[in-house]
C-alpha cells in the first residue's frame, strides 16, 4: 500500500471519514472513536488526527461535545429553492420608497438582528490590528497625514499578489488597484465598462447592493436564472448575450449573496471563455471566497482568466476588519481606467491602512484568523440550518451553502415576507426579504435571507421558532 505523503496524510484521512459519513456508514449524531484509539488504528500521529478532525469541522461534516467527543453533525435534510426564473427582458432598476424602507427595518441591529449580513465584531482580531496600527503610527507619524495615490501601497498590492498563489493566479501586483471597500471596488469596475442606459446582466436573486449601484449609475439589470447550489446558468448567460446588448456581466461565483451558492469550476471556465470572445467585460465580487469550509479556497473567475477581461473586486470588509474599509480590484487590460477613476472619485485610501493589512498579512496573522473564523462561521450556519428545518413549516425549502453565513429559505407561494417582517419587527425579530433582492418588487415576496453572523444563542433558536410560528399564522 502507497501511503501519501506524511503533510498529506490528514487530508486523506479526513476525506476517508467524509467517505464513509455520506455513504452512511458512520450515521448522522453517531461518535466518533477517539482521536487516540483512531490514531492506534490507522498508525498515524495523534497530531494527523487532529489535523483531520479540523478539516472535517470546518467543513461541517462534525462536531466536539464537550466532555463527549466528536460527533457526525446530524443534518437536516429539506428541499432546495427552486432555480429562478426572472423575466428575460432588462429592466432599468428603481427601488422604491417601500423597498428602501423595507431594507432600513430589515438592517435593524436591534434586538435579534437576522437581517444584516455582518459577523459578530468578537470574531475579528481587533486587538491584534490596533496594535499594530498603533506600533506603524508611532514609527511613521507622518503617514497620518500622507495620501496614497493609485494604484495603492505597493506592499498591500504585493501581499495580495501572493495570496492569489493559493487559488492558482499570479496576479501582478502593478494591475491591482487600492479601494475603499468592495463596493467602490466595484463601482469604479461599473463606471469603467459601461454608459448610463446599458444593461449588465446579473444573477437573480442578487444582493441588494448590487442593485443600488446600477441605479445610482443608471443602468439596466438583466436578471439571469440562478441555481441555489451551482449558482448563474450558464446556459441562460449564453442565450442572454447573442444579441450584443449586454454590455457587461456582475457576478459573485463564490458563496453568492443572498444563495450562497458555489460555482462549479467548469461553469466558471465556460463563463470566462465565453464572456471573453464576446467582448463582454466580468465583473467578478468574490468577498465571500475566503469563507469556504473545505480544504481549499474556491476559485474565483479570475483564475481562468487568459485575457484580462476579467475584473476581480474584493476587500477585508467582510472577512477581517470592517470598519477599515480597504479593498481592491484586479482590472486586467482596465487598470489604466480604474485608477484614473479613482483618483478622481476618492483619490486615495489610507496609508496607513493599508501598511496595517499588509503588515498583519505578512505576519501571518491573516491566516491564523482566517482559520478560526471559518470554524465559528461553519458551525453557526449549520446551527441556523438545523434549526430552520426544526422550525420553520416542512414546505419551506432551504441549501445549505458550503460557506458564507447566509441562508436563502423559499417558503409557499401564499406567504408573504413582507408582512411577515412586519410582525416580527414587533416581537424585536428582523430579517431580509425576498423582494430586496431583485429589480422585480414582486419577485420573491415569498423568500427571505437569513444572517447567522451574529453568533448562535439561546435568543437566536428562540427566535428563529418564533419566526416559524409566524409564518404558521400566515397559512
Amino acid at each position: 500500500m502507497n501511503l501519501p505523503p506524511a503533510a498529506h496524510l490528514y487530508e486523506s484521512l479526513a476525506g476517508e471519514i467524509a467517505h464513509m459519513i455520506s455513504a452512511g456508514v458512520i450515521k448522522s449524531g453517531e461518535r466518533l472513536p477517539s482521536i487516540r484509539k483512531l490514531s492506534s488504528q490507522r498508525d498515524v500521529s495523534l497530531s494527523t488526527v487532529i489535523q483531520a478532525f479540523r478539516v472535517l469541522e470546518d467543513r461541517g461534516l462534525i462536531e466536539v461535545r464537550p466532555q463527549a467527543g466528536f460527533f457526525v453533525r446530524r443534518q437536516a435534510l429539506r428541499a432546495l429553492p427552486r432555480t429562478s426564473q426572472p423575466s428575460p427582458e432588462p429592466a432599468p432598476v428603481a427601488i422604491d420608497d417601500v423597498r428602501r424602507r423595507l431594507l432600513r427595518d430589515s438592517q435593524s441591529e436591534s434586538g435579534v438582528a437576522l437581517g444584516p449580513a455582518l459577523l459578530d465584531p468578537a470574531l475579528y482580531p481587533n486587538q491584534a490590528l490596533q496594535r499594530l496600527l498603533a506600533s506603524i503610527s508611532r514609527r511613521e507619524p507622518q503617514l497620518i497625514g500622507s495620501y496614497a495615490f493609485p494604484p495603492g501601497r505597493s506592499e498591500l498590492r504585493r501581499q495580495l499578489a501572493r495570496r492569489s498563489l493559493e487559488w492558482g493566479g499570479d496576479l501582478d501586483p502593478d494591475e491591482l488597484v487600492i479601494t475603499s471597500g468592495c463596493i467602490e471596488a466595484l463601482h469604479l469596475s461599473l463606471r469603467a465598462v459601461t454608459q448610463p442606459g446599458d444593461v449588465v446582466a446579473i444573477e437573480s436573486p442578487a444582493y441588494y447592493g448590487t442593485l443600488h449601484l446600477l441605479e445610482a449609475l443608471g443602468l439596466q439589470a438583466m436578471e439571469i436564472p440562478t441555481h441555489p447550489i451551482e449558482g448563474m446558468s450558464v446556459a441562460a448567460l449564453e442565450l442572454a448575450t447573442r444579441s450584443g446588448g449586454v454590455k457587461a456581466v456582475l457576478v459573485v461565483a463564490n458563496f453568492g449573496n443572498p444563495l450562497g451558492s458555489l460555482m462549479p469550476d467548469d461553469s466558471k471556465r465556460r463563463m470566462v471563455e465565453l464572456l471573453a470572445a464576446r467582448q463582454i467585460p466580468l465583473i467578478e465580487d468574490d468577498i465571500y471566497g475566503d469563507f469556504h469550509y473545505g480544504n481549499e479556497r474556491p476559485r474565483p473567475l479570475k483564475a481562468f482568466d487568459r485575457s484580462g477581461n476579467v475584473l476581480l473586486c474584493s476587500s477585508f470588509s467582510k472577512i477581517l476588519a470592517p470598519g477599515l474599509r480597504v479593498g481592491w480590484v484586479a482590472a486586467g487590460r482596465h487598470q489604466r481606467k480604474i485608477e484614473a477613476l479613482k483618483t478622481i472619485s476618492t483619490m486615495a485610501t489610507p496609508e496607513l491602512l493599508q501598511l496595517t493589512l499588509a503588515q498583519f498579512i505578512e505576519g501571518g496573522g491573516f491566516d491564523h484568523h482566517l482559520r478560526r473564523l471559518r470554524r465559528a462561521c461553519a458551525a453557526q450556519l449549520h446551527q441556523m440550518h438545523e434549526a430552520v428545518c426544526r422550525h420553520f413549516p416542512a414546505e419551506a425549502k432551504v441549501g445549505l451553502p458550503q460557506g458564507g453565513y447566509v441562508l436563502w429559505v423559499e417558503l409557499p407561494q401564499h406567504i408573504d415576507c413582507v408582512q411577515l417582517l412586519q410582525a416580527a419587527l414587533v416581537e424585536g425579530i428582523s430579517f431580509a426579504p425576498g423582494v430586496l433582492f431583485s429589480s422585480n418588487p414582486e419577485q420573491y415576496r415569498n423568500c427571505l435571507r437569513l444572517c447567522s453572523g451574529i453568533g448562535w444563542s439561546p435568543a437566536v433558536e428562540q427566535a428563529i421558532r418564533r419566526l416559524g410560528e409566524l409564518i404558521g399564522l400566515q397559512g
